[in-house]
């Protein structure tokens, strides 16, 4: 493949693609962009732990040096933790930042493009992009969405951000054939609840029960992606009256100092965040350890 002069696999994860042993794709906006030092690397190396501890070999995925790192070492995870000048990369972003040398932290989307270059088969992160708050206006939807459409990953997320408008982005995922399937839910968790309102596609049970639906949906030659909503636990979710409070209060400081694009979500994580006295931080970490653990299993079967 033309791409592999770019592709950087770690020893780690080639072996294990070489035996044929499940591997878990990791994003690292979620350490970039997503929490502060020292929350940010000390979550990556739990969530790797917490892969490792249910049967997968972890492939925490970035763009550094222009090349793109499958699987990386601790040195890579410092860098991403602590330096200031890591920008976010989508898909319409790597071309750039790998034929410029520079680095970056990938998103939902370019993780799952870089994932599916190394030939893995399922993703873990926290929650996906989706269609913003008055999106029928401003159009400001997530590459996360149109590249579920198309590239051949498994995603396992706590469901959408709440910050963004869930019913849109569930209508729009619908257009584009993805399949939202709900692990012992029949409602679409909204990240740091476990309600939303809204039904998923279908309820499994078992990760294998995803993962032969994963298995068949390729197998028929139907491509691209599949959700995988994974409640956050109970006892970590939070007052659903509190959070969308927090959410409203940041929408409107974002409105007032004229957040845009790409720098809305990190913004309003930030504000909630600030708001909750870091009671939605610990939240975060906890649904993301939870969707690790959930992949780990679930690619067993794949």
């Amino acid at each position: 493949m033309s791409f592999n002069k770019y592709l950087k696999i770690s020893q780690e994860v080639q072996s294990a693609l070489d035996e044929k042993k499940p591997v878990v794709a990791l994003e690292s906006t979620i350490i970039s962009h997503g929490m502060p030092y020292p929350q940010n690397y000390e979550t990556a190396k739990k969530v790797e732990d917490k892969v490792r501890e249910y049967g997968a070999v972890p492939a925490t995925i970035a763009i550094l040096d222009g090349l793109i790192k499958v699987g990386l070492t601790e040195d890579d995870l410092l860098k991403l933790s602590g330096e200031g000048n890591i920008l976010k990369a989508s898909r319409r972003d790597i071309p750039v930042i790998v034929s410029e040398k520079l680095n970056a932290a990938t998103t939902v989307s370019a993780t799952m493009i870089c994932a599916a270059m190394a030939g893995l088969k399922i993703f873990a992160t926290g929650g996906i992009g989706g269609v913003h708050r008055k999106g029928n206006e401003s159009f400001d939807i997530s590459a996360d969405l149109t590249e579920l459409a198309q590239t051949n990953i498994a995603v396992v997320s706590a469901g959408v951000k709440s910050i963004l408008d869930i019913g849109l982005t569930l209508e729009y995922l619908e257009t584009l054939g993805v399949p939202v399937l709900g692990y012992g839910t029949d409602e679409f968790p909204a990240f740091y609840t476990r309600q939303s309102g809204f039904k998923v596609n279908y309820r499994l049970d078992t990760p294998g029960q995803i993962g032969s639906m994963i298995k068949t949906k390729w197998e028929l030659g139907l491509n691209g992606g599949v959700i995988v909503a994974n409640p956050i636990p109970e006892k970590f979710s939070m007052d659903k009256k509190i959070i969308d409070e927090a959410i409203e209060n940041a929408l409107k400081k974002a409105d007032e100092k004229n957040v845009k694009g790409k720098d809305v979500t990190p913004f309003l994580l930030g504000e909630i965040k600030n708001i909750t006295g870091g009671s939605s931080l610990d939240s975060n970490i906890k649904l993301v350890l939870n969707n690790a653990k959930l992949a780990a299993e679930i690619s067993q079967f794949l």
